[in-house]
């Protein structure tokens, strides 16, 4: 079963997202992935920082409070990066590069994920 990802305005963010909520789906991520295409997105929780080593591609990130408050993004972030911490983050939601711009995604946005 899909899960998409829609912003507040009902805006499709993305419509095949990955949950990674344990240990193993957390630490393995995006790693090792060929692409990340248009529509897809990685959801990871509970997450406060993320890093970019031993991807292929870029990306763009936006961090996501409790109640599903956009607090902050990172557009394009390269491979072989790590992000800053951001202490109020719950979740992590990974976009391919561009879809920050593309969608509008501002911080105060709340995110919804429905199936």
């Amino acid at each position: 079963k899909l899960l998409r990802v829609i912003n507040t305005e009902n805006k499709i963010i993305a419509e095949d997202l990955i949950v990674a909520d344990s240990f193993i789906t957390r630490l393995k991520g995006l790693m090792f992935k060929k692409n990340f295409n248009k529509g897809e997105a990685l959801i990871i929780k509970p997450c406060s920082s993320i890093h970019t080593f031993n991807m292929k591609f870029s990306i763009d990130v936006v961090f996501i409070s409790k109640d599903n408050n956009v607090l902050y993004t990172i557009e394009n972030l390269k491979p072989n990066r790590v992000s800053p911490i951001i202490r109020k983050s719950y979740s992590v939601l990974e976009l391919p590069a561009g879809t920050i711009k593309e969608t509008n995604i501002k911080i105060g946005n709340k995110i919804l994920i429905k199936d």
